[in-house]
């Protein structure tokens, strides 16, 4: 059993930030979101595929700050470019800036779904304004969902403070069920403004699943039968398993989609790309405005990130370190003969505890994730995890290692 780390200062820190702010920070990264006592609370610094905490622990970040380290944290040629930005333009003036429409050529080259675009700053900015967006294009009310979309309140989870009537005409379906969609539309569908849904399933807490055959084909089918817009929530998988997105590896183009996290490697932005009719709403039809969307610093860092991409082949990189670390986890998993789930190879490994009558399983997870954050691999009892790119051979080995350790600790204690 590995020692338990000194996390004196993040303790100190959190009883501290308790008194500040409600819960100490915002929700998902509460204590309570991984292994209370086990965890840092307080990350210091991150470079490159790992971060330090203020108690000077070093992890691997498989994490990722949720997904938007698609390259590595501190990237000399993106802060580079963002530095430049500040002193020779600026960044937040009352009218746009050209790179505006630098970025928006970029995007529009490499998704397929993108004819025109806006940019925004959140998954949840971008989520709820694709709803608005079909709503106005369609004439019709209701959203049909597949996923997590953010903390609005049409799609957030915990209902506390939310008006009913927001989430009234929002219906729900489960991802790869097919039937379940096709259902919903035979009911709703004359209503049903949009469906938005990952391509990618990735529910938080479960475990991550790929398309069955025909199943987003069958998305679009029924969205187009019935005059509803389909979007793809790419928000986790945009400028990750492909630049063009998962509908350029499925090869599926949704009516319109999201995108954000890894677009411009932790620095905030986010959009909606669509057809052009679609889009083209927000002339006049339907508004949106923020003082902040247009602020361009992101948008440099994203031309930046989307360059590196592509320069240095790095999602390839990616996608091929990541499938060797997850062959060999997977070789782990099995070998350990514990009720465990791996999923979402090659980008996002996710390690799940098969749930069980007597609840064995929870004492399972935390006893795992435990020992594995003993042994400095940072990563997330109930979100999956991220390969970036400067995540080297070395580290996904020492990572895949230290799994297999913390498995058989499971083992011993049953």
């Amino acid at each position: 059993m590995a020692e338990h780390l000194n996390l004196d200062r993040s303790n100190k820190l959190y009883a501290e930030a308790q008194e500040l702010i409600p819960g100490g920070m915002m929700g998902i990264r509460r204590p309570y979101n991984f292994v209370p006592g086990e965890y840092p609370i307080f990350f210091e610094s991150a470079k490159g595929g790992k971060v330090t905490d203020v108690d000077g622990n070093e992890y691997i970040d498989m994490l990722c700050a949720y997904g938007p380290i698609i390259i590595g944290h501190r990237e000399r040629e993106i802060d580079a470019a963002v530095i430049k930005q500040i002193k020779e333009k600026g960044f937040c003036m009352s009218i746009v800036q050209e790179v505006q429409n630098d970025l928006a050529k970029k995007v529009i080259s490499l998704v397929p779904s993108a004819e025109k675009v806006v940019f925004t700053k959140t998954g949840s900015d971008s989520t709820t304004l694709a709803g608005r967006i079909a709503r106005a294009f369609t004439g019709k009310s209701k959203t049909i969902r597949c996923g997590y979309h953010g903390w609005a309140d049409w799609c957030v989870e915990n209902k506390g403070g939310v008006l009913p009537k927001s989430y009234e005409d929002v219906l729900e379906f489960e991802y790869n069920d097919l039937q379940a969609l096709e259902d919903l539309m035979k009911a709703h569908g004359d209503q049903v403004a949009v469906i938005i849904m990952t391509p990618l399933g990735h529910p938080n807490a479960h475990e991550v699943e790929m398309p069955k055959p025909g199943f987003l084909e069958g998305c679009k089918k029924l969205a187009e039968q019935y005059g509803a817009v389909l979007c793809f929530d790419e928000i986790r998988t945009g400028f990750r398993v492909s630049l063009g997105g998962a509908q350029k590896l499925f090869g599926v183009t949704p009516h319109m989609s999201v995108f954000g996290k890894a677009m411009a490697n932790g620095y905030e932005i986010s959009m909606v790309a669509g057809r052009k009719d679609i889009m083209d709403v927000l002339v006049s039809k339907a508004f949106v405005s923020s003082t902040y969307f247009n602020n361009t610093l992101p948008m440099v860092a994203s031309l930046k990130t989307i360059e590196l991409l592509e320069r240095d082949s790095m999602l390839d990189v990616i996608a091929k370190r990541g499938q060797a670390f997850c062959n060999k986890v997977r070789k782990h998993v099995k070998a350990s003969g514990l009720a465990v789930k791996f999923t979402g190879e090659p980008w996002m490994p996710y390690i799940t505890f098969d749930k069980d009558e007597t609840g064995a399983y929870k004492k399972n997870r935390v006893k795992f994730y435990t020992e594995l954050i003993r042994r400095k691999v940072f990563l997330q009892p109930y979100h999956h995890g991220y390969v970036a790119y400067r995540h080297s051979a070395k580290d996904l080995n020492y990572a895949a290692d230290m799994i297999a350790e913390s498995l058989e600790e499971v083992r011993k204690g049953l």
